[in-house]
């Protein structure tokens, strides 16, 4: 394999479950929309990759299957697509989703790269 191939892998350490950290990404950090998307995001020290969460409100979608779906379209856009992101400089990340409608992939994915691009260069000024 070559090394420096980007890693398509949604590892582990990738996944932002820390409460605290949470807490403090929704208190401290900044946010931006890219509609149907929105990003929160706080640039952190001290990380080892870009912590990801996922969150499709209830309040939206009332069945577990449809958040359910929504959130694996959103993680696989992700998955393909996080290279965009600057690998020098980390940050604690939230994409929220924020329409009543179901979106195809495609359309997931165009929108999460835009937000993803708009996010390195927020990332890269600070």
């Amino acid at each position: 394999m070559l090394e420096n191939a980007p890693s398509f892998r949604f590892q582990k350490a990738e996944r932002l479950t820390h409460k605290k950290l949470i807490k403090e990404l929704f208190a401290d950090g900044s946010f931006f929309r890219c509609a149907p998307l929105q990003f929160k995001w706080l640039q952190k020290e001290g990380l080892i990759s870009h912590q990801l969460l996922i969150s499709v409100p209830k309040k939206l979608h009332k069945r577990a299957t449809d958040r359910n779906l929504l959130k694996r379209r959103i993680r696989e856009a992700y998955r393909l697509n996080k290279h965009f992101l600057p690998q020098d400089r980390f940050a604690l990340i939230a994409i929220i989703y924020q329409s009543k409608e179901i979106e195809t992939f495609r359309e997931i994915e165009d929108k999460l790269i835009k937000g993803i691009k708009r996010l390195s260069l927020s990332i890269n000024e600070s």
